[in-house]
């Protein structure tokens, strides 16, 4: 693994439980974002925690030099509606809008750092339980110590979203917040950067991935993933659409190790280690006798076998390139950091996989959040279930979800 740079999440998690060769049949005939859209939103509200995947302008309000930003062109270069960059590491719209927009929202709930910004229509439809927020940041990992201080961990992200259930209780009363979250989608993908710090710190040290290391690193990760959907759950949610660790060792930045542009293996087996052990836990939560966490239902999502199936097959996705950055410099376009003076912009964004270093283009957020809202759910106590996208929609009005 690349021992300078964050991937900051990037394609480095998403979605689709469907096995690999079932994916790469459904890729071929994936509609376009505007089509995701159905005529009614599915949930009342849409709340959004993790890293770069996700985040629609967080860091752009966060102090410091070294906090990851995506506000400087050509990030940015084909948002709809008018091309300038929002802090989405995207040259458009990410995995966080094309899955609100499959939900029936315009596009991704507000960054939460806008959002204390600012006053007026959008604070109240929030305080009302609608749209919901994004509270996702560049950077962040599933642990606190993950680039401390260049983004808003985890941990954070949770409490912030605490101040945001208090401003609705104080609006519509506990039992009416209650019954809106119970019905409103948590959308959570991080862990990529967790990884990056890990690998590195041992690199530096000089040590060796040996099992029980590992072990305990992974038992530190799904401890804090644990205590996060417990957390939520205490709060009011119930519907999780979580998005694992993908193949990371395939983002440009990584595959640039290799003198042939190769995965990097030993990045791909870390971040499988710990999606076996992040679904473990998926599975286990509301299963005790107790039933803990009763009423809880989650969609897990496999960038594994979603990107297994593009790289195996890139035409049958609709890719003509899966290895290198349409925005950045150098060998693979990840040598240098697109926004940079000596970026470089490829032609048509629309056949290649990867943005910039380690993030999807718009289309490859379009594949991800289509397989996303395809797929089945899964409840504790039931190996599968009908996909709450298709079967719990709720006849509600269309809201503007804005992000800016």
């Amino acid at each position: 693994m690349r021992r300078h740079q964050a991937i900051n999440g990037g394609i480095g998690a998403a979605v689709t439980l469907a096995m690999a060769t079932t994916i790469s049949i459904q890729l071929a005939a994936l509609a376009a974002a505007g089509a995701l859209r159905p005529t009614t939103t599915a949930v009342p509200a849409v709340y959004v925690f993790g890293d770069s995947l996700l985040d629609v302008g967080n860091n752009n309000y966060l102090p410091g030099a070294d906090v990851p930003r995506a506000n400087m062109p050509y990030y940015g270069v084909d948002f709809p509606g008018g091309a300038r960059p929002t802090g989405r590491f995207s040259n458009g719209y990410n995995v966080a809008d094309l899955v609100a927009k499959a939900m029936g929202f315009k596009r991704s709930p507000p960054a939460y750092l806008l959002l204390s910004r600012r006053s007026g229509r959008r604070h109240r439809l929030v305080a009302r339980g609608i749209g919901g927020v994004n509270y996702a940041s560049g950077g962040a990992g599933i642990l606190d110590s993950t680039f401390a201080g260049k983004n808003i961990p985890l941990s954070k992200q949770v409490r912030n979203f605490d101040a945001t259930k208090v401003q609705m209780v104080l609006k519509l009363g506990a039992t009416t917040a209650k019954h809106l979250l119970s019905k409103s989608l948590f959308l959570i993908a991080i862990g990529t950067n967790d990884m990056a710090v890990f690998a590195t710190s041992l690199a530096n040290n000089g040590q060796m991935q040996s099992h029980a290391v590992v072990a305990a690193f992974y038992s530190d990760l799904i401890s804090n993933y644990s205590a996060t959907i417990t957390g939520l759950y205490g709060m009011g949610a119930r519907k999780f659409a979580v998005i694992n660790v993908g193949r990371i060792g395939c983002a440009p930045i990584e595959r640039l190790q290799s003198p042939t542009g190769a995965c990097d293996d030993g990045a791909d087996a870390l971040a499988a280690g710990f999606d076996d052990a992040l679904r473990s836990l998926l599975a286990s939560l509301g299963s005790g006798d107790d039933h803990r966490l009763d009423g809880l239902t989650y969609s897990l999502g496999d960038l594994y076998g979603l990107m297994r199936a593009i790289i195996a097959d890139p035409p049958a996705a609709g890719f003509a390139d899966v290895d290198s950055a349409c925005c950045g410099g150098g060998r693979l376009g990840a040598q240098s950091v697109c926004g940079q003076p000596n970026s470089t912009l490829c032609g048509d964004r629309r056949y290649h996989l990867f943005w910039d270093y380690g993030h999807p283009t718009q289309r490859g957020a379009e594949v991800i959040a289509s397989a996303f809202y395809d797929g089945p759910s899964s409840s504790p106590r039931r190996s599968t279930s009908s996909s709450w996208s298709g079967h719990e929609r709720r006849q509600q009005q269309t809201h503007e979800c804005d992000a800016d």
